[in-house]
């Protein structure tokens, strides 16, 4: 049973899970915005905000955590030198999720997920 699990399986074993989200939440960085379905639009969005509130945060720890999570090194140290002018008066809604039509071949719900 999984009863009150709320871990988003998307149908793959765990170390699979992580290293998808983890992949996509480094383009997610990288390009501003990631057309995926819409679980994992979902499932990539709390780890996205995780991300980013470690590079507002701006410590040496934080920092060691966000690349132990982002594939790209550089990458990070661009989110932390940007993140506190971008969100430092946000806490928390860095993304917007927006759905756009069902894929053609299996139907599925598809979404559009953006840093703001």
């Amino acid at each position: 049973m999984r009863h009150r699990c709320r871990v988003p399986q998307l149908g793959r074993p765990a170390d699979q899970r992580k290293a998808l989200l983890r992949a996509l939440s480094t383009e997610l960085i990288r390009h501003g915005q990631i057309k995926v379905t819409l679980t994992r639009a979902k499932a990539v969005r709390s780890e996205v905000e995780r991300i980013i509130t470690l590079a507002k945060d701006g410590s040496l720890s934080a920092r060691r955590q966000a690349l132990g999570y982002i594939y790209d090194k550089q990458l990070v140290h661009s989110l932390f030198e940007g993140a506190k002018e971008r969100y430092g008066s946000q806490n928390g809604g860095y993304t917007r999720i927006v759905r756009t039509i069902r894929r053609r071949g299996d139907n599925s719900e598809m979404a559009i997920i953006e840093l703001i």
